[in-house]
């Protein structure tokens, strides 16, 4: 059900996480950014239906950012985020980064997972990058949370 995502997933990950951003509820992902980080993506499937997806993005040799994470409104509450993230955080284990950190509007969701909650200036200046693309720049109201690992 959780695996790596392939090409073939793009146009559907792009469809999810285009539906949240429209919501004001994460960032939207251009096609040309997908396909150059598809690398960082997990997907739940169901068959062929698009259930969920998150991914695991590099930022420094030891820290990574928990992004995109979304399921299917009718897909909700089973679950699928849960194990998205987990993928996630088992994968930077793996590899021997030392943290991870989000910005969301679930800190709870993320506190399950051991996300503690931190001041945004704790985060080093590179994770912002993608900030200026938000429609919320520079007024951020996400919550900055880490997990040490």
């Amino acid at each position: 059900m959780i695996r790596k995502a392939q090409i073939g997933d793009v146009k559907e990950i792009q469809k999810l996480l285009t539906h949240f951003a429209g919501k004001g509820d994460m960032l939207s992902r251009s096609l040309s950014e997908l396909y150059e980080s598809i690398r960082d993506f997990y997907v739940a499937k169901d068959d062929e239906t698009l259930l969920g997806t998150a991914a695991l993005h590099m930022v420094w040799e030891d820290l990574a950012e928990v992004r995109s994470v979304a399921v299917a409104e009718n897909a909700g509450r089973k679950g699928i985020g849960s194990l998205l993230v987990q993928a996630c955080i088992d994968e930077a284990r793996e590899i021997g980064l030392k943290r991870l950190f989000c910005l969301t509007y679930k800190p709870d969701f993320f506190a399950k997972h051991g996300f503690r909650l931190v001041d945004k200036s704790e985060l080093p200046h590179k994770v912002w990058g993608d900030c200026i693309k938000c429609v919320k720049f520079p007024d951020c109201d996400e919550n900055a949370m880490i997990l040490d690992l």
